[in-house]
């Protein structure tokens, strides 16, 4: 049942205010505004949310940014933004190396932490930034859970509906690699510390975890196309799950011809799931408990009754995009904060991908498959 109008405004006053604070300001930093702005429009929320200060190094960037997305104040140092009294929550979506110093001093200072992925440049760093915040509710914006499709994909993993599983296959393939301004951050070794390794493929490992269970070895290969470039361009590698099934990833920004093609594929004795980013609404569902002749690849519109989020955005079969994954995200990282429950992804989840991206590289430089040490924990 809905509240009136008058009800929902009293609510809303009665509710906790959460101040945030947000460091960086450049393509993440306009994804978690319109989250920010967005989650309320869509959900009944347990707090207020208050976009309080946006920080960051470009002044004339910074007031832009802060204007265009309702930031009440700006500011350049991030260490006296996140020591601030008024503040509750700090969103880090900087330069993949100011993740540690930023999160530890938030941490530390008793804020909530929300950060990008990768959650560091090295597990050890992760850790210390995950045993600071052993005591805060946290989250990793890795948001591709939060897509409708993938999520009823889980359920459906979860439900036994593929049987056991076989295969595992993911691809996570870009192309602006090769023209690319190498300058940008993302190509400096010391601020960006990988290439696709972090940026793409930590995306398609945590999905994979996620879905599929943790990953017993791997074997990889790791490229770089680019003369001079500093950072990897493109990764294959195979792997072997805990469950028994085996699996093949592929992250590249020289894939000619694809934007942004983040897909899995699931083989189970009794079923197959099949997804891909750049079709972000559908998910393909092959049941072989079906009638023999009925059996096929069954493409269905994750927007419609029995999916996940369906109630909180628009009518059955009115696509979402890609702006609501983070939307979904934030949304249940708050309410996991208001039942005191733990959210996932959080920095503990993220520490996993960043200790198999670790493997990756000890196996292209070392040309061999490697072990890994220690199974995920739930």
């Amino acid at each position: 049942m809905k509240r009136k109008p008058e009800a929902q405004g009293k609510a809303m006053q009665q509710r906790r205010k959460l101040k945030i604070a947000m460091i960086g300001y450049g393509f993440m930093g306009r994804a978690h505004s319109n989250a920010f702005h967005q989650a309320g429009h869509f959900f009944d929320l347990p707090f207020q949310l208050n976009l309080k200060v946006i920080c960051g190094r470009n002044q004339t960037k910074l007031e832009q940014t802060a204007a265009q997305w309702g930031w009440e104040e700006s500011e350049a140092d991030w260490e006296s933004v996140v020591s601030r009294a008024d503040i509750d929550i700090v969103d880090i979506c900087t330069p993949n190396y100011l993740h540690e110093p930023i999160a530890v001093a938030a941490a530390e200072a008793g804020k909530m932490v929300l950060c990008e992925k990768p959650l560091a440049n090295s597990v050890a760093a992760a850790a210390r930034m995950a045993q600071a915040a052993r005591k805060i509710p946290t989250l990793v914006w890795f948001n591709y859970r939060r897509v409708p499709a993938v999520m009823f994909a889980h359920q459906l993993v979860q439900q036994g509906k593929l049987g056991e599983v076989n295969h595992y296959r993911a691809q996570y393939l870009q192309s602006w690699g090769r023209s690319a301004d190498p300058t940008a951050w993302r190509f400096k070794p010391d601020e960006a510390g990988s290439g696709v390794l972090g940026d793409l493929l930590s995306h398609s490992l945590d999905l994979a975890i996620w879905l599929n269970g943790p990953i017993h070895r791997l074997c990889s290969s790791i490229h770089t196309f680019a003369e001079g470039r500093q950072v990897d361009d493109a990764v294959t590698l195979l792997a072997e799950f805990s469950n028994g099934s085996i699996g093949t990833f592929e992250a590249s920004r020289f894939a000619t011809g694809n934007l942004n093609r983040n897909c899995f594929e699931i083989n189970g004795s009794t079923g197959s799931l099949e997804f891909n980013l750049e079709e972000m609404n559908h998910l393909n569902f092959t049941d072989l408990r079906e009638d023999a002749s009925l059996q096929g690849r069954r493409k269905i519109l994750v927007t419609g009754p029995g999916h996940p989020y369906v109630e909180h955005f628009w009518p059955p079969g009115h696509v979402i995009g890609y702006e609501h994954t983070f939307t979904a995200t934030l949304v249940d990282f708050l309410d996991s904060v208001s039942k005191g429950e733990r959210f996932h992804a959080d920095f503990a989840d993220a520490i996993e991908v960043q200790r198999i991206l670790e493997a990756v590289v000890a196996s292209s430089e070392r040309r061999k498959w490697i072990e890994t040490d220690r199974a995920q924990s739930n």
